[in-house]
């Protein structure tokens, strides 16, 4: 019998989820059905209803129902808890698992594709939001000699800072006490390259060598890329990896296997 998933969320249409598992489907000749869900809003719990009265097997969660699936699920791992947000959920029975795979996906990409180790460098972390709560247990669980959080509301970076103290060292705060220090892997985990800006980091962040990571992604390096190239950044690379094995993660947590990312990432490259 073909099981099924889906992806859930609103909007819905621009999700790569249906492709990506499709890819890895194909890849790991599992027996699988994946779609994707246009969740009406204030309806995520009747639509995961619905979704598993036609024997759906789990689910991934975009915006905006991050925080709805972190409150139906029944068990939660310790990265989506200390995320405070749920982008995957498992059905098993009765109970219903919640999962956090975005900061596994970035050290996936990050270390495992692109081969960068993060032990023992010093990581700058654009943004205080849900993109940067998601990766900085896993980020920390690296052993960085430091993560610095840099928001344009320091109190958000510094209570997130905070929260994640007892994991390793980490500090926020604004972007203005940046100048003069230097970082071997800086992520922007902002949203605006969504809107052709950079984050306003002052000149002279990278390290030499330094790996520049933006969590966002498109058809051509994106602002803050193009910002890093000019700073002498040593290498470059978007968030399409991380959505790809963020993804291969999920799969792993329904199926049992882990697929190959790197072949999936090329199909979606080539459009």
């Amino acid at each position: 019998m073909t099981d099924l998933y889906a992806v859930i969320g609103n909007p819905i249409a621009q999700s790569k989820s249906p492709r990506i598992h499709a890819a890895f489907a194909r890849q790991l000749r599992q027996d699988l059905r994946y779609e994707a869900i246009l969740g009406p809003l204030g309806g995520f719990q009747g639509a995961v209803e619905g979704f598993c009265a036609q024997g759906g097997r789990g689910l991934n969660v975009t915006v905006p129902f991050k925080l709805d699936a972190f409150a139906l699920a029944t068990e939660r791992t310790e990265r989506a808890e200390q995320a405070g947000a749920v982008n995957t959920l498992k059905f098993e029975g009765a109970g219903v698992v919640g999962d956090n795979t975005d900061g596994a996906g970035l050290i996936a990409d990050v270390r495992g594709r692109l081969d960068v180790m993060l032990q023992g460098t010093r990581i700058l972390l654009m943004g205080a939001g849900g993109a940067a709560r998601g990766v900085l247990l896993p980020l920390l669980r690296e052993g960085p000699v430091s993560i610095t959080i840099a928001n344009r509301t320091v109190d958000r970076a510094t209570a997130l800072a905070r929260r994640f103290h007892p994991f390793g060292p980490v500090e926020g705060g604004d972007y203005a006490r940046l100048a003069g220090r230097r970082f071997d892997v800086v992520i922007n985990a902002t949203s605006a390259s969504l809107y052709g800006e950079v984050p306003p980091v002052p000149s002279g962040i990278f390290a030499p060598g330094a790996l520049a990571y933006d969590m966002a992604y498109g058809s051509g390096p994106t602002a803050f890329l193009g910002f890093a190239r000019d700073q002498g950044a040593g290498r470059l690379a978007d968030g399409l990896g991380m959505l790809v094995a963020q993804a291969a993660e999920s799969f792993f947590l329904w199926r049992g296997v882990r697929p190959d990312i790197e072949p999936v990432i090329a199909m979606l490259r080539a459009g």
